[in-house]
């Protein structure tokens, strides 16, 4: 499929029904990028001129409403993706003027729903990313150290996840490696400054492994020297939360019972989380690896299926720290499997 450094301006596909073939549509000099990452003869790749990009006189959903009334469907029921990152409040303005006679949907996440559930073909490529996680993890737990600049660390990590292995290589992740520190633990979303990692104190490391933009996320805690008994007892609880949800994790199982299962251990405890402890993964570009699907929650209706692909993310962040200990999981035919063999617990230097 296509693939490109291009979803900062509008790009997108138009799939029609009774069509053998998708149209994509895109920004002109991104045309041969197109023809040479896909599949698509040339008649089903448009380009529309640069005066449409961060223009104020042309917008580039005008050249969609062109290719779509080229087509015959400026009478058709239209499916948008309305809360998509890239797809802007103008965007539909534009093509309700333009296309006055069609009518538009929400169609929600309905391509994702469909990639929920992975080929064999797909399930190939997350083994490979998990390889590229084992590794660039081990190297975020060597390098981490009283000292060394939390942006030299995170080079390292940068480094031993593009290289990948010898074998394969990795590919850039959707989401820059995340690696609070200190008091930041109890902040689960920021990634590194020029400051050194002091002791003791503890860092959590959220990476993921990468192949041909498949994602399998991985996150372990460190503590540079003695960790507080609440944290030991914290990462214990983490633990003992994670494989107790995996227990239940099956085909037929629902995403509430996993859920369920995560709460219930660790209320045991005195810990309590209210936001969700999992997602569905794969295919994945910036800003984010999630595939805004799945939901490991109370709420959440989803009944697992066979190759459909998670991360568990068992995090706690208190008030004024936090750790996790995280598994991108895939549901098999009898119950579940970690992509990624690496010790769960929390690592002390």
């Amino acid at each position: 499929g296509y693939d490109g450094w291009s979803f900062y301006v509008h790009q997108g596909v138009l799939v029609a029904q009774d069509a053998a073939l998708p149209v994509w549509i895109g920004r002109g000099q991104d045309v041969n990028g197109a023809r040479l990452t896909t599949i698509l003869p040339q008649e089903n790749i448009v380009g529309y001129s640069d005066d449409h990009v961060q223009s104020q006189a042309k917008h580039p959903l005008q050249a969609v409403a062109r290719v779509i009334r080229e087509r015959g469907l400026e009478r058709a029921t239209i499916g948008i993706e309305a809360d998509s990152f890239y797809f802007t409040a103008k965007s539909i303005d534009v093509l309700k003027a333009e296309l006055p006679n069609a009518r538009f949907v929400d169609a929600g996440t309905l391509v994702n729903w469909v990639r929920a559930v992975k080929s064999d073909a797909e399930i190939g490529l997350m083994q490979q990313a998990a390889r590229i996680a084992e590794k660039t993890m081990a190297r975020a737990i060597e390098v981490i150290g009283p000292g060394v600049r939390q942006c030299d660390a995170a080079a390292e990590i940068l480094a031993t996840a593009t290289h990948g292995t010898e074998a394969f290589g990795g590919d850039y992740a959707a989401i820059a490696p995340l690696m609070p520190t200190g008091v930041g633990t109890s902040c689960p979303h920021l990634t590194w400054r020029d400051a050194p990692f002091a002791a003791p104190a503890g860092t959590t490391v959220e990476i993921a492994g990468v192949r041909h933009h498949y994602h399998v996320p991985l996150t372990r805690t460190v503590y540079l020297g003695q960790p507080p008994q609440k944290m030991r007892k914290a990462a214990d609880v983490v633990v003992e939360g994670l494989e107790a949800a995996l227990g239940v994790a099956k085909p037929g199982a629902g995403s509430r019972d996993v859920h369920a299962a995560w709460t219930k251990a660790i209320e045991r405890h005195g810990f309590f989380k209210d936001s969700r402890c999992g997602y569905s993964i794969g295919l994945g570009y910036p800003p984010d690896w999630g595939e805004r699907t799945i939901s490991l929650r109370s709420i959440d209706e989803t009944v697992l299926e066979p190759n459909m692909t998670i991360h568990f993310m068992p995090g706690l962040w208190l008030d004024d720290w936090g750790i996790a200990i995280s598994e991108s999981i895939r549901i098999t035919e009898t119950g579940v499997e970690a992509f990624c063999d690496f010790p769960r617990r929390l690592f002390v230097k």
